[in-house]
């Protein structure tokens, strides 16, 4: 097979499975995505993710991370809901935790698309990711033409805006790469920066995490500062402003992954429940959920901060 059509079969692979876009970009160091990074870290913006500092070359170059790396296939999942059960309450939870957990969602479509790599192409050497490793995944992704960095930071695409999970296969075999990028779109449009309530966006596409809401609704096991907790808004898990207001979400379509459908344990979500539960009921209702990363005492936390 020519290496058109290796990528071809593999984009047309990666939409049978059910994810809603595919690309593909070489395997190589990102210069100026480094310097980003490194510039965003002497800031101090990363707060207390320290781990953002580990494996900086790793993050910065693949083939550092995964030997003999030569192409990184991207893939795109929509995770928006259907009906957003928060509407209308005094506390809400980020759109991409309403289901089950992402990264075993995709790491099974991912796993997937790489058995049938393998049963086309012959061995092919590799590995799958999301959010599961140093990759700078909204870099690689707009690399493989799949989006572009908006000015809250997030990929925004054409087709599907921003709400939607990244993932890769690290793999080391030669593909055709997708040179055409999309243009960004933003234009003068200033409206997440604007509509942030704790002015995170400090300047397009640049993150202060000391300010960022979703920072101390799910990282930080810190107390939370006063002025976060001001303009909280009723985030207590995540935080979906500055996408809300995005007018390229505004065309947003519900997700196809049932698996992405609100569980019984967020439908009856309440402060009283949390209030009352202990770690052996929490870890037990919420198994398999992305709220598990705040844990039951963050949560706690969030719920009790609310105004």
């Amino acid at each position: 097979m020519s290496l058109q059509e290796k990528s071809q079969f593999i984009k047309q692979q990666a939409l049978e499975i059910g994810f809603d876009a595919c690309g593909i970009a070489k395997a190589e160091y990102l210069s100026d995505d480094a310097s980003h990074l490194q510039s965003w870290l002497n800031a101090g913006f990363h707060a207390g993710m320290h781990y953002m500092k580990n494996h900086f070359e790793k993050r910065t170059d693949p083939v550092k991370l995964i030997e003999g790396a030569k192409s990184i296939i991207v893939v795109l999942l929509n995770y928006y809901p259907k009906n957003y059960p928060f509407t209308g309450k005094p506390f809400k939870i980020a759109r991409y935790a309403l289901g089950e957990d992402y990264h075993f969602v995709i790491k099974k479509k991912l796993n997937f698309l790489f058995e049938k790599l393998n049963e086309k192409f012959g061995p092919v050497n590799g590995r799958a990711f999301t959010d599961s490793a140093p990759i700078m995944e909204r870099a690689w992704a707009r690399e493989a033409g799949l989006g572009w960095m908006g000015k809250n930071s997030l990929l925004l695409n054409k087709n599907l805006g921003s709400y939607f999970f990244i993932a890769e296969l690290i793999i080391d075999c030669e593909l055709e790469y997708d040179q055409q990028k999309q243009i960004p779109n933003c234009g003068t449009c200033n409206r997440c920066i604007k509509a942030c309530p704790t002015k995170a966006i400090v300047s397009p596409g640049i993150i202060d995490s000391n300010k960022c809401i979703s920072y101390h609704a799910i990282e930080s096991k810190d107390v939370i500062p006063d002025e976060i907790k001001l303009n909280q808004n009723g985030w207590v898990f995540g935080c979906d402003i500055c996408q809300e207001v995005c007018p390229w979400n505004g065309m947003s379509i519900p997700n196809n992954t049932d698996e992405f459908n609100p569980t019984a344990s967020i439908l009856s979500f309440s402060k009283e429940e949390i209030d009352a539960m202990n770690e052996d009921e929490f870890s037990i209702q919420f198994k398999g959920s992305p709220l598990k990363r705040a844990g039951l005492k963050g949560l706690q936390k969030n719920m009790k901060n609310l105004h």
